[in-house]
Parts: C-alpha cells; structure tokens; sequence
C-alpha cells in the first residue's frame, strides 16, 4: 500500500496542462450531494480530464446506479486545515507516537497539502446512490476515519458485510475502466492527472499541479 506519505510521490515531476475546472452541477449525467458545500462552490469543481472520466465511469454503472460526488476541488488552506485537525486529533490521542508515525497514520486518512490530490482539481469523494438518491451500503460512512471504523474504510477491507463488499466492487470497476486511481484507505477517493496518480500509472509527470 502506498501512502501519500511516501516520498516517492512528492519525488513526481509536477507540471499543469492547462485543463479547465468544470462545474459538475452542470453536467446531468452526474448527481452531487451538498454536504461538503461551500460559498464558492469549489466542492463542485473538476477538471475537464476528472469530469470526463466521471461521466464515463457513470455509463458504465448497471442500470439504477448513479455516481453521487461530494467533494472535487478543495483550496489550499480547506487541505491544511484539514489535515492539522486530524494530526492533533491523532496526537492527542495517541501522545507516545514519535513524529514520522504520527505523520504517516495522518496520511491515511488526509493528503499532506504539498501533495494533495484535491488542491490540484484532480480528486474526487464519491459514492453510488440508487435513481433515488438514496446512498447504498458502502460499509463505512464515506470519510470515516481509519480510527473509528477499525480499517474497514480501506478499500479492499473485507470485515464489511458482503453487500457492501460487492456495491464497492462496482464503484471500482466503474472508476478503474474510466482511468481513475483509488487512495487504497479511503474507498471514495479517486483520482486523475495528480502524482499520485502519475506514480501508480507510471506516467513521467503530472497533469495537474496546484491551483
């Protein structure tokens, strides 16, 4: 399992093709949930490439299956706040962890924002919704933490019950055929032209840097 921790992604060339960010509110192929909602509608948000391959991967669900989107784009600083509340939170928890564990453990369940997916356009929080909009059983709520759900917010966890199991063997599916990549502790991210999507690819750098 590789962590976004490990420097092998911060050792990705980064470069920026120029692609757009596109509203997913306008594309109604795609359904979004309103939760991580903010002002600017940033949430809202991906790149053309991301938008494309979403609407792909939604072709591909069997029929009465939607994508629901939480989450595209996150700013810098929404990342930073992010990921220092979790390390805290983990700190105090946990006081005796020396630094490079703590650091580590908090990357499994947030990017450090130097190389975070979601500050580049490039990321996605999803999960499968019936034509109703009703959420299925993913096994964890989407963002627990690895904390509170005992792992099974990893993808491949298998101490879920089997329905659950099986609805994220589509999600898979779906986003993997469509070219996207899975963040293997957290089963409803995914992402495209990002590092960590360069390293698992092998592509020699990225597509999408920072914004």
């Amino acid at each position: 399992m590789i962590l976004l921790s490990d420097p092998r992604v911060a050792a990705v060339s980064s470069r920026d093709d120029g692609d757009p960010l596109v509203d997913l509110r306008d594309l109604p192929e795609l359904r979004l949930d309103t939760r991580a909602a903010d002002p600017a509608g940033a949430y809202a948000r991906v790149r053309r490439g991301v938008a494309d391959r979403l609407v792909a991967a939604q072709r591909a669900l069997p029929a009465g299956l939607r994508l629901l989107v939480v989450e595209g784009y996150r700013p810098y600083r929404a990342q930073l706040d992010i990921f220092t509340g979790y390390r805290d939170e983990l700190r105090r928890r946990y006081p005796d962890w020396p630094a490079d564990r703590l650091h580590r453990e908090t990357t499994k369940f947030v990017s450090p924002v130097e190389v975070a997916p979601h500050s580049t356009g490039g990321a996605v929080d999803l999960t499968l919704c019936d034509a109703d909009g009703i959420e299925l059983d993913m096994g964890t709520a989407l963002d627990a933490t690895p904390e509170e759900s005992a792992d099974a917010c990893f993808t491949a966890a298998r101490h879920i019950p089997v329905s659950a199991w099986r609805n994220r063997q589509v999600l898979v599916a779906a986003l993997s055929g469509a070219g996207l990549v899975n963040y293997p502790t957290e089963w409803w991210h995914w992402s495209y032209g990002d590092r960590y999507w360069a390293l698992l690819t092998g592509a020699p750098h990225t597509r999408y840097g920072p914004l």
